[in-house]
């Protein structure tokens, strides 16, 4: 519900703070007086288009807040909410509480924010269309939106489960034929897609690569491109270490002649035959190199034709990683892919057969579940429709019709029935779709009669009613106070009303009226106690003194004998 209104230099108004309560809470006022603007208010909350007008005269922008509480609803309320709010990123710093805020700049230009963060106007309205229903100058009344007639309906007949089992089956249909559509499309591109895998399949095939063998290949090329200059180098080293010349001993042989000094050391100083250790270990490793060396270089093999097989292998893998992978094992997990989709297209008529038949089950079971809630349905709406006829009748429209449509449908989500009220506001005329029925007072009390009906099953938190009581007298008024409060026991109401028989029965009572201060005019709203309200009251009676006081007293009391029962 709408528990806090905030707004500035917004048309007359300078400056205004209301705090709504729970249940019916009555405007009243002059004419003029303002009280429309605070519903336009509102209304730009929900949503509306803002415009430069909308800014007080030698303000720099209009600011409008606020705050939603919609925590002690239903859950499928708080779940939608929360959806919506998480669908646009936005958190909640305090859990079951929406702070909306508008802000209207001279240039007509404005921002709009939920819970502090900036977002589009769209998701202003989506958040405003679950909170509050206006019916007035600027509507957002779901009763007049058709998609909504059949979700009022199955919740006012108890059958939302029964059509979430038709939503999962439509939901299963939906993407057995999706996959269904993928096999059937072009056979043409299809057959052109299985020679495309089949050529890429033998190209890659025929090559027979094997994981890691690009690294080894490279090696293979790098010694045998370089063949001559490594048998050089390596018959440098071994020469360096186990060849001796007249001029120049070899390493191994420096080293021989090293320990023979050394042991003769050793036989007077028993410190050196540490060092001894140690040169019989670099000896011997010496000797292990120089023997690798020379079995290093007697193998290097001169053979340009090996060569030339290890470049045109490696060429073959450098053009295929470029069309299929950036390494070897990318291009054989690109054959192994292309196989399985090439498995999948050639089996695709056992495939097709299989969903086909898939198919046929899921029709079956939708038509007798989607049956089942048309029955349903339609028993419901006989009930919906007396009890909305009985409604009329109480708000002085006797002989009032109303009916709910059925047209078949493709099954959907919502099962196989397009619901749609209908209205024939006034005996002898035909029954027209509600959402084109004229506006007026008749529209007032029927939209207040579909209201009260259907109050157990619509789970919009806040309902708003400007002047309701437009075109009709006091005795009704009575009727449609009575009819407002009981429907405040399931939604905060709002109402604006000229009519001291409907304000009598509201469960807070606010003043509108216009004051000059300094030189300007502007709106006020003040709270009354029952001092107050008596006051207000014997005034829009129009009796003055004593008779409008006692007539005002006598008002409240039948209201309130109306609420103890």
């Amino acid at each position: 519900m709408l528990t806090e209104l905030r707004v500035r230099d917004f048309a007359i108004i300078d400056a205004l703070d209301i705090a709504f309560a729970p249940g019916l809470n009555v405007l009243t006022g002059e004419t003029g007086a303002g009280k429309s603007i605070i519903v336009d208010c509102i209304a730009l909350l929900l949503g509306d288009r803002a415009e430069a007008s909308m800014v007080r005269a030698g303000a720099s922008a209009a600011f409008i807040e606020g705050v939603f509480a919609y925590g002690g609803y239903d859950d499928a309320l708080r779940s939608q909410i929360e959806a919506a709010l998480a669908e646009h990123g936005i958190e909640c710093d305090e859990p079951g509480q929406l702070l909306l805020a508008r802000e209207v700049r001279a240039n007509g230009r404005s921002v709009a924010r939920v819970n502090g963060r900036a977002v589009g106007q769209n998701a202003l309205r989506e958040l405003g269309e679950l909170l509050v229903d206006v019916h007035g100058q600027s509507e957002h009344l779901s009763l007049l939106r058709v998609k909504e007639h059949v979700n009022l309906l199955d919740r006012y007949a108890g059958l939302w489960d029964l059509r979430q089992r038709v939503a999962t089956k439509v939901g299963e249909l939906r993407a057995v034929r999706r996959q269904l559509d993928e096999l059937q499309r072009n056979e043409r591109e299809r057959a052109r897609r299985v020679d495309m895998l089949k050529f890429q399949l033998e190209e890659i095939r025929a090559a027979r690569l094997k994981p890691g063998e690009e690294a080894a290949l490279q090696e293979e090329h790098t010694r045998l491109a370089n063949a001559e200059a490594l048998a050089a180098y390596a018959d440098e080293a071994h020469a360096a270490l186990y060849e001796s010349a007249r001029d120049a001993p070899a390493a191994l042989d420096q080293i021989a002649q090293a320990m023979r000094a050394i042991t003769n050391l050793a036989r007077f100083d028993r410190q050196f035959e540490e060092y001894l250790k140690a040169l019989e270990e670099a000896n011997a490793i010496l000797a292990e190199v120089a023997r690798t060396l020379r079995a290093y270089r007697d193998a290097i093999e001169f053979n340009p034709q090996r060569l030339q097989k290890v470049e045109d292998r490696l060429e073959l893998i450098k053009k295929l990683k470029r069309k299929y992978g950036e390494t070897v094992e990318a291009v054989i997990a690109f054959a192994e892919g292309a196989e399985a989709e090439l498995n999948q297209i050639e089996h695709s008529a056992e495939r097709i057969e299989a969903l086909q038949a898939q198919e046929r089950g899921l029709l079956g079971e939708i038509a007798e579940i989607a049956g089942e809630l048309s029955r349903k349905r339609r028993v419901a709406a006989e009930g919906l429709a007396k009890g909305i006829e009985a409604e009329l009748q109480d708000l002085r429209m006797a002989g009032a019709r109303f009916e709910v449509c059925f047209a078949p449908q493709e099954p959907d989500a919502t099962g196989a029935d397009h619901i749609e009220f209908m209205i024939a506001p006034n005996v002898g005329e035909g029954l027209k779709p509600l959402a084109k029925v004229a506006s007026g007072g008749e529209t007032a009390r029927l939209m207040l009669a579909l209201k009260a009906t259907l109050s157990h099953a619509d789970s919009t938190p806040t309902l708003i009613f400007d002047e309701i009581d437009q075109g009709i007298g006091g005795r009704v008024g009575t009727t449609v106070g009575q009819k407002l409060w009981g429907l405040a026991r399931a939604h905060q109401v709002l109402c604006i009303t000229h009519l001291p028989q409907l304000a009598s029965f509201g469960d807070a009572h606010f003043k509108v009226e216009k004051v000059q201060r300094d030189g300007r005019t502007t709106t006020l709203v003040r709270p009354l106690d029952r001092r107050a309200r008596l006051e207000e009251l014997a005034q829009m009676l129009g009796t003055g003194g004593k008779a409008g006081a006692q007539g005002a007293e006598q008002l409240l009391k039948e209201a309130e004998a109306h609420k103890g029962k």
